[in-house]
């Protein structure tokens, strides 16, 4: 069985054989003006504008200015980034321990999504707090924001050749060569949870355009239930987890797997629970 390694997997031709005989080789970065920019930031920061300009299209129908949307993101993008490395520099500690200055390395990858999620909660739980807005109303805008960023974000890993799962030979698989090795066929998880993302944003912005939305928190909880369960499967399927300790347990697995069953646990209390939509946080706002 042929196994690289992360430095050599930067010069390997990827692709697809259920789409045909062909490859691509796309580079991992660019220069500009003698700087290295890395298409892994630019697909993230393209991921972040898509989220900020829809969500500033749809916050008056959670009764939140397209302004207040604005400035919550400012908050949110640097600290959710830092959130993001902290959460995965905690998990790999005696890695960092060893090389701490490698602690800023962020352009050489590093950054978890669930880090980047609860920090968000965090912050957007303080401006809620100074701006007087409602949380859940924010959460339920927000989540549309989280599924079109982890969607496309999840593009930057195919450019570095990483977040793909272990070797296997079924339909949906790619290849990843290397001349002089041969070829490695795995499964692509982030083409996974890239397309799991998207059906989650699609399916929950006909929902809530159609009326769906009975209570503030019900879109972000239909988020984490959704979201838990396809990253809780397609965990298990890569090669490059992080672990509680030293134990075989994946700390986003557990953590996908439990939010999951707590966002199904509020929303069957909720459902047995009579609510008007006037109690809806944009509309309490329209009498104002």
């Amino acid at each position: 069985m042929t196994v690289f390694n992360a430095t050599m997997l930067r010069d390997a031709s990827i692709s697809f054989p259920m789409l045909g005989d062909w490859s691509v080789n796309p580079p991992y970065s660019f220069s500009f003006f003698g700087y290295e920019v890395y298409f892994y930031g630019v697909i993230i920061a393209i991921g972040f504008v898509l989220a900020a300009l829809y969500c500033a299209k749809r916050a008056p129908e959670f009764g939140i200015s397209s302004d207040d949307l604005y400035e919550l993101v400012i908050w949110l993008i640097p600290t959710c980034i830092i959130g993001a490395r902290l959460y995965y520099v905690l998990f790999k500690l005696d890695q960092f321990i060893a090389n701490p200055k490698s602690i800023f390395a962020i352009r050489d990858g590093g950054l978890a999504i669930y880090g980047g999620i609860i920090t968000g909660i965090i912050v957007g739980a303080i401006w809620c707090r100074v701006k007087k807005r409602r949380l859940s109303a924010v959460a339920d805008l927000m989540c549309f924001g989280l599924l079109i960023g982890q969607s496309v974000g999840r593009w930057g890993n195919f450019i570095n050749r990483e977040a793909f799962g272990a070797v296997t030979d079924v339909f949906c698989k790619m290849g990843l060569t290397l001349e002089g090795f041969g070829t490695m066929y795995v499964h692509p998880t982030y083409l996974y949870e890239s397309f799991w993302n998207l059906i989650g944003f699609i399916g929950l912005h006909i929902w809530s355009r159609k009326g769906g939305r009975k209570y503030d928190g019900q879109a972000f909880w239909l988020y984490v239930l959704w979201y838990g369960l396809g990253r809780a499967w397609i965990e298990g399927l890569r090669t490059d987890s992080l672990y509680i300790g030293s134990t075989d347990i994946r700390v986003s697995q557990l953590l996908a797997a439990v939010s999951a069953l707590a966002a199904l646990a509020v929303m069957i209390i909720k459902s047995r629970k009579p609510h008007e939509s006037e109690d809806l946080f944009v509309n309490t706002q329209k009498g104002e």
